[in-house]
């Protein structure tokens, strides 16, 4: 129910600390480049959102391997092989390395092999059946981390993962469902990276039922590169615990932080300071916990609303034009996200995306040209920062 008293003594407030008796919306209207009408008052929300759990219990705090870490950590990242680690639960990003693993040593292994070839338009079939093979907790990777990076919008990469998932379906059937791992980079839009999150897992449900399943997706999620900088590095590390804090807040059930030094290869120290960002949340927070913590929040369950509207229409337009895969092969799916990431580009070119120590308060000046970074035929991972380098 919408409380009028409440929202006309905050729009009398809001005129009294404008000094103004023109319409207050219109001058507090921010525009963002994924086409969410954000209010800037929310006393209600039309239709609350079912609150939907995550696969895991507790979300994983995931952190790359080293020896000193065995006692204290629980899931690895792993790109070789390492013995003795049964009672761990393992991501494995290496195809060699899944390759070696024996169907009876993995029952707490997950795959983040993405057997998509986004070059080709293709699924690399026999590495699919290969995985599909193992007894893995989840088998097939379908990554959209990739398409963050590469300046994506947020309903292009929720889009593009439902499109990736009715490819495999169509080759393997709706068993696969509940065989894939969603890798997801998370970015620093802190409210609507949280909602991506809610957003998918209602738009993966709603696809499940079409198979006469009620699934809910298995997601993984890592800090992103986009909105990183090769200076002040201590800024990415508070980029990346907000980064953290949204996929937690959301209900990823796996995270990840990327090493926040940029440009240089990263240290056994560095390595630890990422990881440490989800002890901190974790344990001093107790972020990792929660279902959905923020469900009933009007602001975020209303984007959220919107988002996944936005993503499934995406879906939708991308099967009436064939398939994710026919779209790569004729190059207009590149186009899509090539004009998204162009315009966001120019957003920080302007000053409209703020980064301290970049475009605020800036160390650097301009040395490329949005034309250098971005190719229209290409999905590649660009950074804000780069044309600044």
């Amino acid at each position: 129910m919408r409380n009028t008293e409440t929202l006309l003594n905050w729009e009398k407030l809001v005129k009294k600390q404008l000094k103004t008796e023109d319409d207050i919306y219109s001058i507090l209207k921010k525009n963002n480049l994924e086409g969410i009408d954000v209010k800037p008052f929310y006393d209600s929300i039309h239709k609350a959102l079912i609150n939907l759990p995550k696969v895991e219990e507790s979300t994983h705090l995931v952190s790359h391997y080293d020896p000193s870490l065995e006692e204290d950590v629980f899931a690895f990242i792993l790109d070789h092989n390492v013995e003795d680690l049964e009672q761990k639960t393992i991501f494995i990003n290496n195809k060699d390395l899944a390759g070696h693993i024996s169907p009876e040593e993995n029952d707490n292994y997950f795959s983040l092999i993405d057997v998509f070839d986004e070059n080709e338009g293709s699924i690399d079939d026999q590495l699919a059946k290969e995985l599909l093979a193992k007894d893995f907790k989840r088998n097939i990777c379908v990554d959209i981390s990739l398409h963050q990076n590469a300046g994506a919008a947020i309903y292009q990469q929720l889009g593009i993962a439902l499109a990736k998932t009715k490819e495999l379906v169509e080759v393997y059937g709706s068993d696969i469902l509940n065989k894939i791992i969603f890798r997801m980079a998370i970015g620093g839009n802190y409210f609507f990276e949280i909602a991506k999150i809610r957003a998918f897992k209602l738009i993966f449900n709603q696809l499940s039922k079409e198979y006469g399943l009620d699934d809910i997706p298995y997601i993984f999620s890592e800090t992103s590169l986009r909105n990183k900088a090769v200076s002040d590095h201590e800024n990415n590390l508070i980029r990346s615990t907000l980064e953290i804090a949204a996929a937690m807040i959301g209900g990823s059930d796996a995270v990840f932080s990327n090493n926040y030094l940029i440009g240089k290869k990263g240290t056994k120290n560095s390595e630890e300071i990422s990881f440490k960002q989800q002890i901190v949340l974790a344990y001093e927070s107790i972020l990792n916990v929660f279902e959905d913590a923020s469900n009933g929040s009007y602001y975020i369950e209303d984007i959220t609303q919107q988002i996944a509207e936005k993503s499934w229409a995406f879906f939708v337009e991308i099967e009436e034009k064939g398939g994710y895969l026919q779209l790569l092969k004729e190059g207009s799916m590149q186009r899509k996200i090539y004009d998204h990431a162009i315009e966001e580009q120019k957003w920080v070119q302007e000053g409209k995306i703020k980064l301290i120590g970049v475009n605020l308060y800036p160390k650097l000046d301009i040395t490329m040209s949005i034309d250098d970074l971005y190719n229209e035929k290409e999905i590649k991972a660009v950074r804000w920062a780069e044309m600044f380098e």
